[in-house]
Order: C-alpha cells, then structure tokens, then sequence
C-alpha cells in the first residue's frame, strides 16, 4: 500500500485532546476510506507535512506503522511534493505510539556512504563491499540516524562495516536514486573518504567480502551503472586537482 493515493477524513484534528490515553494529537488523524486490506483494517491514519487543523485529506501513503502486540496497522499519509524518512516519521508519531512499540516500513530511505580510498606508491586503491543480502559489489553505506548530518553517518557507516577511520574530502558528494522491490524510493549520498589504515575488518552479521582494488579493477567490479559513475567522478576529481 506504500505509494497510494487514500482519502482521510479527520476525526482528531490536530491539538485534540485523547482522554482515554492522556495526550494532545500533534499531527491530525483520521479514518482512511475504505482502508481495509485483505489481511488487515487500517486503524487509522496520521497525517504529515500539515501543520493546522484539517477536516478532510487526500494524500499518499508514506509509512505503515505496524503496533506490537497484535494492535493493529495504522499508515501515515502526507502530500505527494513532501518527502519524510524514518527518522522523521518516528519523531512525529512517538507522542501517540512510542509507548507500546512499533514497527515502520517507509517509502522513503536515506542512507549515506563513502568511496574509501588509501595511497598505495604511485596509485590509489578503493575499497568496495559485498553485503549478504546482494551478490552485488558496492560501497560501503547505511541508513541516517537521528541527530547525524550525513558526513557523519558516512564516517560511522564506514566505520562500522570495515573497521576504517575515513576523512571526508572537500566539495565531492553525489547523489545516486532507485527503487527497491518496485516500491521503497531510495536515495544515497556518497562522499569520498581516505584512509591511511590497509587492514579492514568485516562486520560480519552485515558484509559477506571486503576487497582493494585499483581503478580499473573496481569499474569492473562494480555491478550498477549509478555506482560506476560515482566511481568515474571520484576520479575525475582526482585528475582535476591533480591528486
């Protein structure tokens, strides 16, 4: 249901009180029409990126929020030109829901990574990853934590699955776009960081194969055509500053 368009009619409009649990709705929520599925009903309906009261919505589902304990689904609606991640969603909702725990798939991610490089003599070396659950050659990357700027959750990233201590190098991001399974919109910011350290060491519940390998090699390697461009670009900034 992730990318649907749903109707919401509100029925606790944004700063009602809820007697029965003791809060005051920060976001407006509402019933879906005809939010059933063949498996589920839809409890219900938050409603993001609108920031005053409201009496009826039309927007996308961005988020379904799975209670624990067997209490049901409710979904997160929000207009199509917003974009809201995990993070966002969670901060948003934990007044009503954070207290009984709960679940979230999301049409949005975000992630961040870095192109890992170390001077070997007179060329450069760069660090790609094979993580378990893709037979794919890639960069090391991961999901943006709550209060991170995306630099450091590069550096963290890298860090955790490797082992690396990287350095961000100056004016180098790219940003790669794609969809998983035909419907989790993703999108990726790359940096380039160096290393001085050659030893890395897997995190090995997350990453199958660590390898160096040169340019060319990696081109190689390398499985997507977005994930050959940043490389292609990495050097290319090389080049320019004559590194």
């Amino acid at each position: 249901m992730l990318g649907k368009f749903v109707k919401v009619r509100v029925t606790s409009p944004m700063n009602t009180f809820n007697k029965r649990f003791g809060y005051r709705y920060k976001l407006n929520y509402g019933i879906v029409e005809g939010g059933k599925t063949h498996k589920n009903t839809i409890q219900g309906a938050y409603i993001m990126g609108i920031n005053h009261p409201v009496r009826n919505f039309d927007g996308r589902v961005v988020a379904i929020i799975k209670r624990f304990g067997g209490r049901g689904i409710v979904w997160v609606v929000a207009p199509k030109s917003t974009r809201f991640i995990v993070n966002d969603i969670k901060a948003a909702i934990d007044f009503a829901e954070g207290k009984n725990g709960y679940s979230i798939d999301c049409l949005y991610e975000s992630s961040c990574g870095a192109v890992v490089f170390r001077k070997e003599n007179t060329q450069k070396k760069y660090l790609l990853i094979r993580n378990k659950r893709s037979a794919h050659w890639g960069f090391p990357k991961g999901h943006v934590e709550p209060g991170e700027t995306n630099e450091e959750t590069a550096i963290r990233e890298v860090l955790e699955e490797t082992g690396l201590n990287i350095k961000i190098l100056p004016d180098f991001s790219q940003k790669s776009e794609y969809t998983i399974q035909g419907k989790i919109e993703k999108s990726v910011v790359i940096f380039l960081g160096e290393t001085v350290e050659t030893a890395y060491e897997m995190q090995r519940e997350e990453i199958e194969e660590c390898g160096w390998f040169t340019y060319d090699e990696a081109l190689r390697v390398l499985n997507y055509d977005n994930d050959k461009r940043i490389l292609t670009q990495a050097n290319q900034y090389f080049i320019e500053r004559k590194m």
